[in-house]
């Protein structure tokens, strides 16, 4: 176990070494570096060298034509699909997806190296209680007639 834990954190080190540098790699433009960090790190995580490889070529050539995306778009892209909701349920559909907002309070939990980012919402409403109406009064009790008692039958004779 000690020995697995030694290649987490090995592993999560390489991999915030390699984004502090393709932050600052980023910011200048040099692109041949990026791919030569990521392909360093490939056979030390836990992605089979030879897909890492492969992934960092993609991302490159990607990169060359302008294709890879940033943060910005896709936060247009979540609000574009809220889009398609109802108009009443646009405003909750936002919230969920920016965050905190208004009466929806956000929680994410987790990593994609734990198994799953987790998001929860909850939305807080106030529910207006209809105003209480009485029911109509009772109407006064009207005195009846006593009635006579029904004379029993006799018995059969056997």
């Amino acid at each position: 176990m000690p020995n697995n834990a030694r290649s987490m954190i090995f592993a999560l080190l390489a991999l915030s070494g390699l984004a502090t540098t393709t932050i600052a790699t980023a910011a200048r433009g040099d692109g041949g570096s990026t791919y030569q960090q990521e392909v360093s790190v490939c056979g030390h995580n836990q992605q089979d060298r030879a897909a890492c490889i492969r992934e960092a070529g993609a991302a490159r050539q990607a990169a060359a034509r302008g294709g890879l995306t940033s943060a910005p778009d896709y936060r247009a892209n979540a609000v574009a699909r809220c889009g398609l909701q109802p108009p009443v349920e646009r405003a909750d559909c936002e919230a969920r997806v920016l965050g905190s907002a208004g009466n929806i309070r956000s929680n994410v939990d987790g990593s994609v190296m734990g198994g799953g980012v987790i998001r929860e919402s909850v939305s807080t409403r106030v529910v207006t209680m209809p105003a209480a109406t009485l029911p109509p009064p009772m109407p006064e009790p009207v005195p009846m007639a006593p009635m006579p008692m029904p004379m029993p039958r006799p018995l059969p004779v056997q």
